[in-house]
């Protein structure tokens, strides 16, 4: 569907490390232009010469916390008017330790922004394009604590399995429309 070009565009949430540094140096290796998120534009901009340098693709720095409205409105609206996406990756997250009760709201609530409602917004921005091109994956990271719940990690786990759960009917609901959900 994509010409040399016009390339492939990936966005990656949590890019600057771990895993979502991962998904964009395998996308770029792919011949992916990336769209790179996280909080620290430093280490963004580091990552996105690294990868246009390496594999010839562009790197496009979007500085944002998605655990706050506007970061993820800003994500969304980005992901809405990229025509050429392919690879939405929701990757960004952490998580809290310790019991519930004990933990501040305000982190609780966070978390919880961070692992439900910007993947959930990401997503539904980045759908209408990609069924309408006929062709997309949206990749959601959760956890193995999705299928479990332990003590001291109530909400990680419940917010983990929301995204487990969420992501599984989409696939189910996309069937048929050349976009896949995992």
């Amino acid at each position: 569907m994509f010409t040399d070009i016009a390339r492939p565009v990936a966005l990656v949430t949590g890019a600057s490390a771990g895993i979502g540094k991962l998904f964009a140096q395998r996308l770029a290796a792919q011949g992916h232009d990336l769209i790179l998120v996280a909080r620290d534009a430093a280490r963004l901009q580091a990552l996105a010469d690294e990868l246009a340098l390496e594999f010839g693709v562009s790197a496009e720095v979007l500085p944002a916390d998605l655990a706050r409205h506007e970061g993820m409105r800003r994500v969304a609206e980005r992901a809405a008017h990229a025509d050429r996406l392919a690879f939405l990756v929701n990757n960004a997250g952490f998580g809290t330790k310790g019991l519930f009760i004990n933990r501040p709201v305000a982190e609780q609530a966070t978390m919880l922004e961070l692992h439900v409602m910007a993947p959930m917004l990401l997503t539904r921005a980045a759908l209408p394009g990609m069924i309408a091109r006929g062709t997309g994956t949206v990749i959601n990271v959760s956890s193995v604590a999705s299928f479990a719940y332990s003590v001291g990690n109530v909400n990680y786990c419940g917010s983990k399995a929301f995204l487990r759960v969420f992501t599984e009917g989409l696939a189910m609901e996309l069937d048929g429309t050349g976009v896949y959900a995992q």
